[in-house]
């Protein structure tokens, strides 16, 4: 090869190279397949849902430098008002099928927040597309569905978060570095409560004939729940209280509230629950056990074995404003958790007690924060809260990334909340009648839980709850 030949070999070797090299750091998203990011540029998300909490959400990551809002889904022109105004840009769509197929090659993530029903199919739909996805608490309508999330999470090689942010909090941390060291034992009992429900529950399903609002696609809206007329009473909020909609107070606030039961102790799923329920609300007592209806307030008994071998560990949930005994450590006037709830730990040695969301963690006496020995800090903290989080780890990528609630984490734990929806639809079940005074003493079954195949093996009435049939359109397959 003469000299000239060389030098241009050389040159287009140079230039090539070049071409390569920068090629590595403008990789188009396309190229790069699915449920990977350009180094280059931001996280694109698309919420399914944009109003009420879908609307928080969406601002929620909007914080982040690395966030770009560039399309949303929501059935309710009414509720979008804001995403509209926030994100003037986002294409705006009612239907997150229509949206998905159309903005595949254009989103990254995808943010779910409807109500419950829909969270499943909405959020398999996006993973099938290898979008990250956040999907608000609880994961699913279904326990049958948190199980199937798990196994896509896995499948498709996806960053996964549900929107329980307390699991980010410095909150849970403290408590499980203090349980971890051992300061009050073995646990052994646990005690978990709400205020909620703070809507209409146990009460009798709407009726009458509305004309649907023009800004409402009200076919889109139900989802794969079984069509209904339409009726103000369940909108925009208040679906949480019925069935085919949401998942009661156990839904709407366990996720927060029992994060740090799942989070601390050495529990996968329980063995058996039992339950009681009221069926009044506001004091106007139901002459019918409402099938359609969440009830007024619960009391769930839950029997898990610890994964070391030392026992079991009871849990009690109480909600619609059932409270637990104060604890004798406890000084008269201290408050018992806050506004929304709480967690109290007992173990061998002593006790633990902390707010909603696992806030604010306290040995009990209280004076034992100053007096006790207490840990130092070990496990990292998330400074930048739980839905930043999730968008530094969709950037980092599948297997990079951290979030605090994967669906590996959130899956199990959404299926041990649901257990306690199955027994109360059980327990409500046993005791259709409801009628006065004479009624209210009631029995229940203890359901015993197989929980690998996902079915009670002693009250076969019960598995109806575990998986429903969707309405055509709406599927779960992966």
């Amino acid at each position: 090869m003469n000299a000239s030949k060389k030098k241009q070999s050389r040159r287009n070797f140079i230039r090539n190279n070049s071409v390569a090299a920068a090629g590595f750091f403008i990789v188009p998203r396309h190229v790069l397949g699915r449920g990977f990011v350009a180094p280059s540029d931001k996280l694109n998300i698309a919420g399914i849902g944009a109003g009420g909490k879908g609307e928080d959400d969406l601002a929620q990551f909007a914080k982040s430098p690395k966030a770009n809002i560039v399309a949303f889904a929501d059935v309710d022109d009414r509720q979008t008002a804001g995403s509209r105004k926030r994100f003037p840009n986002a294409k705006v769509y009612k239907d997150f099928r229509e949206m998905l197929e159309k903005e595949k090659n254009n989103i990254d993530a995808c943010s779910i927040s409807t109500p419950d029903n829909v969270h499943a199919v909405a959020t398999i739909a996006a993973m099938q597309l290898g979008k990250h996805v956040y999907t608000q608490k609880p994961l699913t309508h279904d326990i049958y569905e948190a199980r199937m999330l798990t196994e896509a999470a896995k499948r498709y090689k996806v960053v996964t978060q549900m929107g329980n942010q307390g699991g980010s909090g410095d909150g849970v941390r403290r408590m499980k570095e203090i349980v971890d060291a051992g300061l009050i034992g073995d646990v052994h009992t646990v005690y978990t409560w709400t205020n909620r429900p703070v809507w209409p529950q146990g009460i009798a399903t709407p009726k009458g004939q509305f004309e649907v609002p023009k800004e409402l696609d009200w076919n889109l809206w139900i989802g794969p729940a079984k069509m209904i007329d339409y009726n103000p009473a369940y909108l925009p909020f208040n679906w949480r209280g019925w069935w085919a909609f949401g998942t009661g107070a156990l839904g709407d606030m366990a996720c927060h509230i029992m994060d740090p039961v799942y989070r601390i102790l050495p529990i996968l799923y329980p063995t058996d629950v039992e339950c009681s329920v009221a069926s009044s609300w506001n004091g106007v007592f139901s002459e019918n056990n409402n099938p359609d209806s969440c009830p007024a307030a619960s009391i769930i008994h839950l029997n898990y074995p610890r994964n070391d071998g030392k026992g079991n560990i009871k849990v009690t949930w109480m909600d619609g404003g059932l409270l637990p005994q104060r604890p004798d450590e406890l000084l008269p006037d201290e408050p018992m958790g806050n506004w929304d709830g709480g967690v109290i730990f007992e173990g061998t040695k002593g006790k633990i007690m902390a707010d909603c969301y696992g806030a604010n963690p306290r040995l009990l006496p209280t004076k034992l924060m100053k007096e006790a020995k207490l840990p130092a800090e070990t496990l990292a903290r998330v400074p930048e809260g739980h839905y930043v989080q999730w968008v530094n780890a969709c950037i980092a990528g599948y297997g990079k990334g951290v979030t605090s609630s994967p669906f590996e984490y959130a899956g199990p734990f959404t299926e041990s909340i649901l257990i306690s929806n199955l027994a109360i639809r059980s327990y409500m079940m046993q005791n259709p009648k409801l009628k006065g005074w004479e009624d209210k003493y009631l029995d229940r079954k203890k359901l015993l839980w197989d929980a690998k195949n996902m079915k009670i093996t002693n009250f076969d009435e019960a598995n109806q709850f575990v998986k429903r049939e969707y309405r055509s359109g709406y599927s779960l397959t992966m």
